[in-house]
């Protein structure tokens, strides 16, 4: 592919260009899904798209099609919709990850995200979100000698009054109290 040809097709992206629906494909690497190039959604990092010219060969190169605007005019499973986002929250919990922030990742809206993530994993995205940025926060106490505040940080919780009374809430212990309960095993392994 040329690079006018590469740039003629970002163009069309970030114009939403229905004119060129069914001659090309764009699919996001970061998400796994992929689009017409008429699509609503916010526009992707150019770095992170992959061009095709037909739907199947973006569902066989492992892309899903996108709920918004269903580019194989198929609705996208809720169970495959809702294993994109567990993915995407495991693989991006330490940005700041919102329901609209997930949503919009996964072109879809926050409310029906937020009722098919529920019915699903019987739990709400924000609820999963959390739970990941605990259980990465217990490892890192038992792991490492970061502080509190550092380990908040990079889990995406960078309020350590908030990241400590999540911590709290979710582990009926604070993060200093669980790694008191958890000594660091200097790479071996508890039996």
């Amino acid at each position: 592919m040329t690079d006018s040809s590469q740039m003629e097709k970002w163009n069309a992206v970030l114009r939403n260009d229905a004119s060129y629906n069914d001659q090309f494909y764009y699919a996001v690497k970061t998400t796994g899904i992929f689009c017409r190039p008429s699509c609503k959604s916010r526009p992707p990092n150019p770095d992170n798209i992959a061009y095709f010219d037909t739907a199947d060969q973006a569902k066989s190169a492992g892309f899903r099609p996108c709920k918004r605007c269903k580019p194989t005019r198929e609705r996208m499973p809720d169970e495959e919709w809702i294993a994109a986002a567990t993915a995407y929250v495991d693989h991006y919990y330490m940005n700041v990850l919102s329901l609209e922030a997930l949503a919009e990742a996964l072109h879809g809206s926050p409310y029906h995200l937020h009722r098919t993530f529920k019915k699903i994993m019987q739990l709400t995205p924000v609820a999963y979100i959390q739970q990941v940025r605990i259980e990465a926060a217990q490892r890192l106490l038992i792991e490492t000698d970061l502080t509190v505040s550092d380990i908040g940080t990079r889990v995406g919780l960078p309020n350590t009054p908030y990241f400590i009374t999540l911590f709290k809430k979710k582990t009926n212990q604070t993060p200093a109290g669980y790694r008191k309960d958890h000594p660091k095993t200097n790479g071996e392994m508890l039996e």
